[in-house]
């Protein structure tokens, strides 16, 4: 299986200024197995120490002088180790996140040693810090789960993978490689990106054997709150996490999840499924200037899960035939097809920062609202989710007008193409605009396309 954060990493590995890195995400994104391929890939002895497992091992760490703890490793795995041959791999650092502050003991005194430190609640360990972290000689990389891309690659169809991301403004696909490209969405919307389960997938083509998978890690990441997330009432993280499959696509309502809770306790099970990196929260923004974040408004917020996979096991997407799954993803308001765009967008974020999500809802009169607001360059791209190939856009036409922004993205079920809108508003305000519409499993190309036009 390729992940294409490899390439990043190896671009981590031999730069000239590498400090030791911290691979954030998700439980189950394949954080541990990316490391392993990444010495394989580059020859180099992998020393992994797994924390979880072994977590007496913390204490080899205790001295600031990295020689000596490369000393005390080989004294405990009975190995040598060459510093500018081998990568020190800490797993589940959360167990001791004592271990952050040593880390700049390696970039300071031993850079030539890569290390790499990995955890699946990494922030639930810096919340809890009662010190700081060596600020300015670590570097951080998130890890998300297999974008549709690299399921496509990953399920064997390499050619199609090539002429996807050679794709152009100007070329649209043919229509039998479109339609194809609509089927392998389709899967996509119930395996999702989760490695476990695509590999499940790829081996044996059986949703009930992927579904089985997903409610694993959905009762895993349950599971995970009682060791490193404090006293929260699993019934409620339950609850929280269906709300946001059902609650996809709409402002997200507290009371929805129980009204009979103090909101006070829904908020805390929320933030804290998000600091698991299990949900996002998307933000709201007037999208009047960059940063995007610096005028958003607390009140207003949606949410989408880590993964498709797992929205569709929370809501019985794969008991449906498939006749009645197209009819759901094109006909149920553009929900989940708002949870695809969104997780995808999460994967072209820069992986060296926490990559954050916009939209923009009127907050008082008139109804209207843009799905996402994203930053290209110095650019405010609105992005429109369409489910289908039609569908009326009187918001985004407005938010045009009101903005004087001259280009916009529509991502839906049709294929590639560029228009001019020329139209006068529901206001009665001329507005004039380019409409990149984009197929949905395009979307990762969308910075390329962009690129293109500006």
């Amino acid at each position: 299986m390729e992940r294409f954060a490899l390439e990043d990493l190896s671009q981590w590995l031999k730069s000239k200024n590498r400090k030791p890195m911290v691979l954030r995400g998700a439980r189950q994104v394949g954080k541990t197995w990316i490391v392993r391929h990444l010495a394989e890939t580059h020859n180099l002895q992998l020393v992994e120490i797994n924390l979880e497992r072994n977590p007496n091992y913390a204490d080899l760490f205790t001295d600031n002088d990295p020689l000596n703890v490369i000393e005390n490793i080989e004294a405990e795995l009975s190995i040598k180790v060459t510093p500018n041959k081998t990568l020190l791999f800490l797993d589940e650092i959360q167990i001791a996140p004592q271990l952050f502050s040593t880390l700049r003991w390696f970039q300071e005194e031993l850079p030539q040693l890569a290390v790499i430190t990995a955890g699946s609640l990494i922030e639930f360990a810096l919340n809890k810090l009662d010190y700081s972290m060596p600020v300015g000689r670590i570097t951080f990389y998130y890890l998300e789960q297999l974008s549709f891309l690299e399921f496509i690659k990953a399920s064997g169809h390499d050619a199609l993978f090539k002429k996807l991301v050679s794709s152009k403004v100007n070329t649209p696909l043919p229509d039998s490689l479109h339609q194809k490209c609509l089927r392998l969405l389709h899967d996509y919307c119930l395996i999702g990106g989760m490695p476990e389960v695509v590999n499940q997938w790829i081996e044996t083509k059986e949703f009930d054997s992927c579904l089985k998978i997903q409610q694993d890690l959905l009762a895993t990441y349950r599971d995970d709150f009682h060791k490193y997330g404090g006293n929260i009432d699993a019934t409620l993280l339950s609850r929280v996490i269906l709300s946001i499959s059902e609650q996809l696509g709409n402002k997200f309502v507290y009371s929805r999840i129980n009204p009979s809770l103090k909101i006070g306790q829904v908020k805390k099970a929320l933030e804290q499924l998000c600091n698991a990196r299990v949900c996002t929260k998307v933000f709201h923004t007037s999208a009047n200037n960059l940063p995007l974040g610096a005028e958003t408004n607390e009140k207003f917020f949606k949410m989408i899960l880590l993964d498709i996979g797992l929205v569709a096991s929370q809501l019985a997407l794969s008991r449906l035939r498939p006749s009645e799954l197209h009819d759901l993803i094109i006909g149920n308001k553009g929900s989940i097809a708002e949870q695809f765009i969104g997780q995808q967008l999460r994967t072209i974020a820069k992986p060296l920062m926490d990559s954050q999500l916009f939209y923009w809802q009127r907050t008082g009169g008139r109804l209207g609202e843009v799905d996402y607001i994203f930053q290209s360059g110095t650019r405010i791209i609105p992005v429109e989710v369409k489910s289908g190939t039609s569908g009326n856009m009187k918001s985004l036409h407005q938010f045009m007008a009101d903005k004087k922004l001259d280009l916009a993205v529509r991502f839906y079920s049709g294929k590639l193409k560029l228009d001019t809108i020329n139209l006068k508003t529901t206001l009665g305000q001329s507005v004039s605009y380019k409409l990149l519409s984009i197929p949905h499993y395009l979307v990762e190309q969308m910075p390329k396309y962009l690129d293109q036009l500006i």
